[in-house]
């Protein structure tokens, strides 16, 4: 181990270095925590001395680029151009097999210097609290605390690496990662406030919904695969709850129903395996605003694809209702992401993605052919942030037509924007549960027997879906999703 003039230590490997980030982090988060409680309890301020030791631990590449580039497939793990780069780290325990992966090939193909030490950044003091508790009845605010304690600090939880507003020309160090450690925990507190569930029960792979009766069958699906498939150990549901593998079935399903979903704005449940490749499920609700709200925070967590499985309008006469719709295009008419990704920026379809579904809805329809394509129609899906679009049919009609769009949602081309511009795979299958330009509407009774019949099969294929692109990581994080300028981690 060799220590720097500014008190950072060379690692030699990868698991050396997240150990040594993990041990700094814990440190800091630590001592922040007990300071805390000491001025909660007492009013006792942290010495100056003490302030210093609230610190992010920070990782550390030097690259020199001393002779020819190693050449590689990869679309990350790679550095481009001789520097530095660097990120502070939160969390590293957590997340050490996403760290694992990005330095263990950096260090194995490129001649680099890694380091560790502490940051200049200071962890606020929110991000130690776990659920609040200490600070009820202690008499102290929030503002009273910010003067004492590290507090947070907006401008430094910016997506400008993601967004590309990153001086790369003059930066000195440059970014590591997309995101930092302050930019993380924002996500990680929210994640904990809108899905009602730990943050660390998130798992890479992630299917978005916009209606609860998918929630249903994915518990059922969950409580089968408990029972037969000893890969999964557990299902957690919103509040933390546990459903745990061996549990009687009586059991299971008393726990299931005492669960109070509905006091998270958008619940998840989170399919637990052994191999650390489970899957979400995110109830995210009507809208685009929504769609970004989760997507902006599951997005640090760097899975490897998420999925909007929901329900869609049909523009074109011949679709049925149950049909399915993969989306190849998407016409973003939702406004929420223009400033950051206007609208002329095109969003390409993942081949990886589209053949995914394509074949999953294959294997679960048992249709090929002419019969699949007679109920699984690919184009251009319109998203509008307006439910009530219908009402300018005479001035949406000519855009409609000229992008040759066959169904309207409100949330698939926020995700798939979002996935775009936070490097994260994406794709999209609907269901088409009405045609409101062809007097098709959702009546109750006939709204009532479609959801009974569609809602279980399309989940199935969601399902199976992520199931075949499990087995092409190295596809599908391509260079697709990045741009002359990226962090060498993904």
């Amino acid at each position: 181990m060799t220590v720097t003039d500014s008190g950072f230590v060379q690692v030699l490997s990868a698991a050396e270095a997240v150990d040594r980030l993990a041990a700094l982090h814990s440190q800091a988060s630590t001592a922040l925590s007990q300071a805390l409680k000491r001025y909660l309890h007492n009013r006792e301020k942290p010495t100056a001395e003490q302030y210093r030791e609230f610190r992010y631990p920070l990782l550390r590449l030097i690259y020199d680029c001393a002779g020819e580039v190693p050449s590689t497939t990869r679309a990350y793990a790679k550095v481009q151009t001789p520097g530095t780069y660097s990120v502070t780290v939160t969390h590293p325990e957590a997340f050490r097999g996403y760290l694992l992966d990005q330095l263990g090939p950096l260090m194995a193909d490129f001649t680099l210097t890694v380091e560790v030490g502490l940051s200049e950044q200071n962890i606020p003091y929110p991000y130690v609290v776990e659920q609040g508790d200490e600070l009820a009845g202690s008499g102290v605010t929030a503002a009273e605390l910010a003067r004492v304690f590290p507090s947070t600090d907006l401008s430094a939880a910016t997506d400008g690496v993601a967004d590309g507003l990153y001086d790369w020309q003059d930066a000195d160090p440059m970014p590591l990662a997309l995101f930092d450690a302050a930019r993380v925990d924002f996500s990680l507190k929210r994640l904990q406030h809108y899905s009602g569930s730990d943050w660390r029960h998130v798992q890479p792979w992630i299917l978005l919904t916009n209606y609860h009766r998918y929630v249903d069958q994915f518990i059922q699906h969950g409580l089968q695969l408990l029972r037969d498939d000893p890969r999964y150990v557990c299902m957690v549901l919103p509040g933390n709850v546990l459903v745990e593998r061996g549990m009687a079935e009586d059991e299971m399903q008393a726990i299931i129903d005492a669960v109070v979903w509905h006091r998270y704005q958008m619940p998840a449940y989170h399919l637990i395996a052994t191999d650390g490749h489970g899957v979400t499920l995110v109830n995210i609700g009507v809208g685009p605003s929504n769609a970004k709200n989760i997507t902006d925070h599951l997005a640090v967590l760097r899975p490897h694809c998420w999925l909007m499985i929901g329900h869609c309008g049909g523009l074109r006469q011949s679709q049925t209702i149950g049909d399915y719709v993969l989306a190849h295009a998407y016409m973003r008419r939702d406004g929420i992401l223009d400033r950051v990704l206007p609208t002329n920026i095109p969003i390409p379809a993942l081949a990886e993605v589209q053949q995914a579904l394509q074949d999953a809805a294959a294997t679960v329809t048992g249709e090929r052919g002419e019969a699949l394509k007679k109920r699984l129609r690919t184009g251009t899906v319109l998203t509008y942030d307006d439910r009530n679009w219908e009402l300018r049919w005479a001035q949406e009609r000519p855009l409609i037509n000229l992008a040759r769009a066959v169904a309207v949602d409100m949330e698939s081309g926020t995700i798939a924007a979002q996935g775009y511009r936070l490097r994260v795979p994406y794709g999209t299958l609907l269901c088409v549960s009405d045609k409101p330009l062809h007097s098709e509407i959702k009546l109750p009774g006939a709204a009532g027997a479609f959801y009974e019949r569609a809602v279980s099969q399309h989940l199935q294929i969601g399902l199976a879906a992520l199931e075949l692109l499990r087995g092409q990581l190295h596809n599908l994080h391509s260079r697709k999703l990045r741009s002359f300028d990226e962090p060498p981690f993904r």
